[in-house]
């Protein structure tokens, strides 16, 4: 049995964690209208937060949705900036639990890692293998089952009211990007499964590190069931090379 990690929630709203989540959350956005009426009742702010967190009184704000070009479309949701507080001070947390089983080629949002690196990490491997096989997950985001999501972190996370939060923050995201795509069935696809809540708003810090939560489900089955050496997971197509 993988070991779990119980009280949890104290770190989490401890008011010394929202110091350095908010610090986190406002590194080069100082500027902003948000940030500076958050920032100039700061004390409070986050006194206010850490109430409501030790209450279970917490619910996370509607989402603000912008379209961007990267080139492609994709639809942005950007949370209330007191909400990014508490997404860092959660990642905070349990990151570091989830971190240390990742496969150390993995890159996505990953301190340290990056993009730079996976190009170096691929050309390394395209210097010693004969084929390449490069693969896209269709509409990831906008199609993370929520349970599945649940299941995952429950795996090594022991403590109800750090997985509550979890779910307040999941829940809180359901439906956002429901206008801009469309669900990608497959043959075989539960059909029971597909009216589950899905989705992850793209631009929380929280979805990008669930992502890896469960994109290292796929990237342990391909390491270790397939055996794959040369295998590059980065935040665009993953990179597969064999002889």
């Amino acid at each position: 049995m993988p070991k779990r990690f119980d009280n949890l929630y104290s770190q989490i709203i401890d008011f010394e964690n929202l110091w350095y989540a908010y610090r986190a959350a406002a590194k080069g956005k100082r500027c902003k209208d948000a940030v500076a009426r958050f920032s100039f009742h700061l004390e409070e702010r986050l006194l206010e937060l850490e109430s409501e967190l030790a209450a279970r009184r917490y619910r996370p704000g509607p989402y603000r949705s912008f379209l961007i070009r990267d080139p492609k479309r994709r639809l942005i949701s950007a949370a209330p900036f007191r909400d990014r507080v508490v997404h860092h001070a959660l990642c905070r947390v349990i990151e570091p639990i989830f971190e240390r089983t990742f496969i150390g080629d993995s890159y996505a949002n990953r301190i340290g890692k990056g993009t730079h690196a996976a190009l170096d990490r691929t050309q390394w491997f395209s210097r010693r293998y004969r084929y390449v096989l490069q693969c896209d997950l269709r509409e990831f985001f906008p199609s993370i089952d929520h349970a599945i999501l649940h299941a995952v972190l429950a795996r090594k996370i022991a403590c109800p009211d750090t997985l509550s939060l979890c779910d307040a923050i999941i829940d809180g995201g359901a439906g956002v990007l429901d206008a801009e795509y469309t669900q990608v069935l497959y043959p075989g696809d539960d059909l029971f499964a597909t009216a589950r809540p899905r989705g992850l708003p793209i631009g929380n810090l929280t979805s990008q590190f669930w992502a890896n939560c469960l994109l290292n489900e796929l990237d342990q089955f391909i390491k270790r069931e397939l055996h794959c050496r040369g295998y590059v997971p980065i935040p665009s197509p993953k990179i597969s090379a064999k002889n």
